[in-house]
């Protein structure tokens, strides 16, 4: 499902640190060699190199690529740099601070993890901001968004496949008659969907649909302007459908007036080693045309190479 590649025979580590020291020499950064070297590294080996780095040249290496590089190029190398847990946290706090549609990163986060990850976004966040994800959420949102927001962060979900469909009808009728009338920050629908593991919330979803015959985001259309329901139907397709939740972002990023680059970076950057084919194959479903082909129509230069090469793109 991951769409890095990393050569069957990685280099030691010295040498790429070697390589990346190189790149910051002279009169012109060679980004073609961070992207050969950094672009190519999983999560363990990239936080190798930073270690190794460090003790090498007494340099931190995301300082480095800081005042080396600049722009989009910049910001999806740095992303890629950090490790899983770290880069959420980053993303997360750029959210928290500001009520704009950033801050579906919010519930993106808490409903694509699992939940010991999530845990670890809780603590990287700690660290790195010397509070919690929790505090802030509380404190840079409100009413019916921080309603949803506060339990989806706070979460530490199931992971079983194991699911009662007793409940789920139980539930996929009570969400119906909060929908019905409106309801639709209703406590009930709240904690159902904060709490219940992803396998269960997905038989409540079929239930739904089955019983009454809308998928439940339809009927959550029922004000296509009304924000907190935009964001509630995107928890339900992160919950359950994540491929499509994910392509959906990519295409509005993309096929739009001007490219959203921090939508394109986050997804690329966060989904590569997850599940990064899966959402291509849904891309070039939806839209008949390869996401690499979407790519390099919409980006240029390095920042197109960083990306092209994160999903797993081969040059003739």
């Amino acid at each position: 499902m991951s769409t890095l590649i990393v050569p069957h025979t990685v280099p030691p580590v010295s040498d790429d640190c070697e390589q990346l020291r190189k790149a910051f020499s002279g009169w012109g950064t060679n980004e073609g060699l961070i992207i050969s070297v950094l672009a190519h590294r999983n999560a363990a080996q990239r936080k190798l190199i930073r270690e190794t780095y460090y003790e090498a040249y007494g340099e931190d290496l995301l300082k480095e690529l800081d005042r080396e590089l600049s722009n989009d190029f910049e910001r999806v190398v740095l992303h890629w740099t950090l490790g899983p847990s770290e880069r959420d946290a980053v993303l997360a706090n750029e959210a928290a601070k500001k009520w704009t549609s950033s801050n579906q990163v919010l519930m993106e986060i808490a409903c694509t993890r699992s939940s010991n990850e999530l845990l670890h976004v809780r603590q990287a966040y700690h660290a790195r901001y010397k509070k919690s994800l929790e505090e802030d959420v509380a404190q840079h949102t409100t009413g019916d968004f921080r309603k949803l927001l506060f339990p989806l962060v706070c979460s530490y979900r199931y992971e079983g496949a194991e699911v009662n469909m007793t409940l789920a009808k139980t539930e996929a009728k009570l969400i119906h008659e909060k929908i019905s009338k409106k309801a639709y920050s209703d406590e009930d629908i709240i904690r159902v969907i904060s709490t219940r593991s992803k396998a269960q919330i997905n038989a409540t979803v079929n239930e739904y649909k089955n019983a009454f015959g809308n998928d439940i985001n339809k009927d959550l259309k029922a004000d296509p302007k009304d924000e907190f329901l935009s964001l509630l139907r995107a928890t339900v397709k992160c919950l359950t459908r994540p491929d499509k939740y994910f392509e959906k972002v990519l295409r509005l990023a993309i096929n739009k007036r001007g490219t959203d680059e921090g939508a394109l970076t986050r997804v690329v950057t966060t989904r590569a080693e997850v599940d990064m084919k899966i959402i291509k194959d849904e891309y070039q479903q939806r839209n008949s045309i390869p996401l690499e082909t979407a790519i390099a129509k919409d980006t240029h230069g390095d920042y197109e190479d960083m990306l092209l090469a994160l999903i797993g793109h081969k040059e003739d």
